[in-house]
């Protein structure tokens, strides 16, 4: 029977979790951030931490790059090069859910590194859509807006 959701193919068999913090413990024992590692590779931040949480798939090639930068054997790097199982039904919500499964965890270590302990207010929030004339196919461009909050510590909120 077929995974129906990309945290069930993800994390099963646990080798594949195993593999991604493998890969996350071996970037933070070099020091190197994911835009540091993404520039030495050739890819963007964003995909490139993507990837390791085992969202894309990954050209062997690439695969290579990561396990020479991050000093880890081939088997360690194998997961990149599957593609990950994705689905859900309404073609504009699909996409949208395949956004956040795909780039969420991602896009959470991303705001981790940047901006530190904190989170993505979704009270002081902004939410735009915009499109991009492109000659191969307009673009649809989503803007989310929000403001920085760092965690509590001991009870006390900013707000």
């Amino acid at each position: 029977m077929q995974p129906t959701s990309n945290r069930e193919y993800l994390w099963r068999p646990e080798a594949r979790a195993d593999a991604a913090a493998k890969l996350k413990a071996a970037k933070n024992e070099k020091g190197i951030t994911y835009k540091e590692l993404a520039k030495k590779i050739g890819v963007s931040k964003s995909w490139l931490a993507c990837a390791i949480d085992g969202q894309q798939w990954v050209p062997p090639e690439y695969a290579d790059k990561i396990a020479r930068e991050l000093g880890v054997d081939d088997a360690d790097v194998a997961y990149l090069t599957e593609h990950p199982y994705k689905g859900y039904a309404d073609p504009i919500l699909y996409r949208l859910h395949e956004v956040f499964d795909t780039f969420g965890p991602a896009l959470k270590e991303l705001i981790h590194e940047e901006f530190g302990n904190a989170i993505l207010s979704a009270i002081d929030f902004t939410v735009d859509v915009d499109r991009r004339p492109d000659p191969k196919g307009d673009r649809i461009i989503i803007t989310f807006n929000g403001k920085c909050l760092p965690y509590s510590h001991a009870g006390v909120y900013p707000w």
